[in-house]
């Protein structure tokens, strides 16, 4: 296998900590010191399908935004199906899974001047089928940068966690970043958890704040999560959903909450919400809603339905009721995608203004 090609493998202390997006931001960073950066995923676990290969879908999106000119089946080479923990304890086949994860790294680290390789969790996970991220780490022969979320004890606690698995496969951890905290306890965070990773060996590599706008979801991830059906052709699909409301009042009540960035739940056959909205756009079009999804299966008249068509943004239809859809909507996990441009840029500028890239690349 390569041993040659600079790499860097990004893991964290639990699933939803910032793997993705720190890993979106550092490959731009890194492409500023080689132009030829790749990327790896060995073991992905939420997988989409791509030219009936399964494809893990932060692989798909890193290739989307960056190009990266290398096959995705070697950027994700193992993918976790439903049943995959099952075969594998019935026939564990490890050597063949150990060489398909190394035969993919030299594939992608081909003609590249660095890799970089995101994991899947926490250290430990894939535990259970030989291959945790600090086992695959090893196996790649890579140090680790691992991400936690805001606060001094507790992201401590956990880094120390997966810091014990790493060394007992004799990876070394070169830093950590911590995600998610609030602005104005920034200066804070970043003082004492230096000071506390510090006494652990570690080096705190970067702080991010916390921005709403990468945990507010588009209606385009509303639509696929309700697998809902669109009532029109919006141009406005990405619109982004910062305030979700309930629609079951009156339709003047409703109507104060008509504002750019609001989505509207409300049933099927509340025709008198419908055409409030469809008002809105005749003297402020651009301050329109981000979406209204109409619940409990019903489908507006013809007459309601013509105006829809008209809205610049998405009408969704869902067989849910309104309580489900919001608590659906509330339990989002928020996932970055390609046609998320405001989120990459602004992911791109948090990794460049708060995280020590220079630090890590002195390190490597």
């Amino acid at each position: 296998m390569n041993v040659t090609t600079p790499r860097v493998f990004i893991a964290a202390t639990r699933q939803n900590d910032g793997k993705t997006t720190t890993s979106l931001g550092l490959m731009a960073a890194l492409q500023k010191s080689y132009p030829r950066v790749g990327y790896i995923k060995p073991v992905g676990q939420r997988f989409v399908e791509v030219a009936e290969q399964k494809i893990d879908e932060d692989t798909v999106l890193m290739d989307s935004v960056y190009h990266l000119n290398c096959p995705l089946v070697d950027m994700s080479p193992i993918a976790i199906e439903p049943d995959f923990t099952r075969k594998y304890l019935e026939s564990a086949n490890n050597d063949f899974l150990v060489k398909r994860i190394q035969k993919a790294f030299d594939r992608v680290a081909w003609e590249k001047n660095f890799v970089l390789c995101e994991g899947s969790g926490h250290a430990g996970v894939g535990s259970v089928f030989d291959l945790s991220n600090a086992r695959v780490a090893k196996l790649l022969q890579a140090k680790v940068i691992i991400v936690t979320q805001g606060g001094i004890g507790r992201p401590i606690d956990e880094v120390c966690l997966n810091q014990a698995l790493f060394e007992k496969e004799g990876v070394e951890i070169i830093g950590v970043i911590i995600n998610k905290v609030l602005p104005e306890k920034l200066d804070y965070i970043t003082e004492f958890a230096r000071r506390g990773l510090k006494r652990k060996g570690l080096a705190l590599l970067g702080v991010l704040p916390y921005k709403q706008l990468l945990s507010n979801p588009t209606m385009e991830i509303i639509r696929d999560e309700l697998s809902a059906e669109v009532l029109n052709h919006p141009q406005q699909i990405s619109n982004l959903v910062e305030e979700v409301v309930v629609g079951a009042m009156g339709v003047q009540n409703t109507m104060s909450s008509f504002r750019a960035g609001v989505m509207i739940i409300t049933p099927g056959d509340r025709e008198d919400i419908i055409l409030a909205a469809a008002g809105t756009l005749v003297n402020q079009p651009r301050n329109g809603l981000a979406g209204i999804v109409l619940t409990g299966g019903v489908r507006p008249i013809p007459e309601v339905l013509k105006m829809i068509q008209e809205m610049p943004f998405p009408v969704l239809l869902t067989d849910q009721g309104s309580y489900r859809v919001a608590s659906t909507v509330h339990d989002l996990i928020v996932k970055t995608r390609s046609t998320d441009l405001e989120k990459i840029s602004v992911i791109r500028d948090l990794i460049a203004q708060h995280v020590d890239v220079d630090k890590i690349l002195s390190v490597l």
